[in-house]
């Protein structure tokens, strides 16, 4: 397979003792791509759809090379560490975009948590905590066309171990299986592509619940303290003044915490 820069991706015929075609039927997914090595399922997942990959096709990796999250900035990628997947969809609804990653984030965490996992907390846009350190992040790229998305890739990485690089970061445990975890990855980005319209108020209620910042003092790009999220997916500032302000999809920077160069 033709990788983003024109070299050849090797495909693996398994991920984890688990053979690909029994791994695609037991996730409900057209088609399955593993690989050992890779450089992003995200550039993958593009490349795929740009010549007509169907909704569902799904790319995993077991050691990214070139994985990143929000910004471009880096994701920690290693072997056995974690599941490092990205999820094609053709979602034709515009007005659901700005909240598909919230909706991701939302349905990971349930999922997360039913193999175990504590209590999970989410950090607007794309984070998931546990114990408030980092598990898992989302990122979501469009592809338009005439105004439309003509493809959604939805790229998930959620660690398995505590990546040593990122000793700020936690994972599930080693004992949670990475089969058990994509299903749950390929579930939620699937479910929450399938959904249209803005935030719903029972997602909206949910997302107050595992709601990490709520409160938090924010300094740019407005001053005030964070009070949620809108329906249509932005961070509600409540400023000095009192009046809310919505950031829409900026980088936002707390007092309590200077920004790292990790995935975002």
């Amino acid at each position: 397979m033709p990788g983003p820069d024109g070299a050849n991706v090797a495909p693996s015929a398994a991920y984890d003792g688990t053979s690909v075609e029994a791994l695609r039927t037991e996730l409900r997914v057209p088609a399955l791509h593993t690989f050992a090595v890779a450089p992003s399922t995200m550039d993958l997942a593009h490349v795929a759809a740009g010549e007509g990959a169907a909704a569902g096709t799904t790319f995993v990796a077991d050691v990214q090379t070139a994985g990143r999250g929000r910004n471009g900035r880096r994701w920690v990628s290693d072997s056995g560490a974690g599941v490092w997947a990205t999820v094609v969809e053709r979602p034709s609804d515009v007005a659901a975009l700005p909240v598909l990653s919230l909706r991701v984030g939302l349905a990971l965490a349930a999922g997360l948590e039913s193999l175990g996992a504590r209590p999970i907390a989410l950090k607007w846009p794309n984070d998931l905590l546990l114990d408030g350190r980092k598990l898992a992040g989302i990122l979501v790229e469009a592809r338009w066309r005439e105004g439309l998305p003509e493809w959604v890739a939805v790229g998930v990485g959620v660690n398995r171990v505590t990546p040593a690089e990122m000793p700020e970061a936690t994972g599930l445990g080693a004992g949670v299986r990475r089969v058990d975890i994509l299903a749950v990855v390929v579930a939620a980005a699937r479910g929450a592509a399938a959904r249209g319209g803005v935030l719903g108020s029972g997602e909206l209620a949910e997302f107050e619940r595992r709601d990490a910042v709520r409160g938090r003092a924010v300094i740019a790009p407005v001053a005030g303290r964070a009070a949620g999220v809108s329906v249509t997916g932005g961070l509600l500032v409540r400023t000095a003044a009192g009046p809310v302000v919505e950031i829409p999809t900026a980088s936002v920077q707390y007092a309590d915490e200077v920004r790292a160069d990790r995935p975002g």
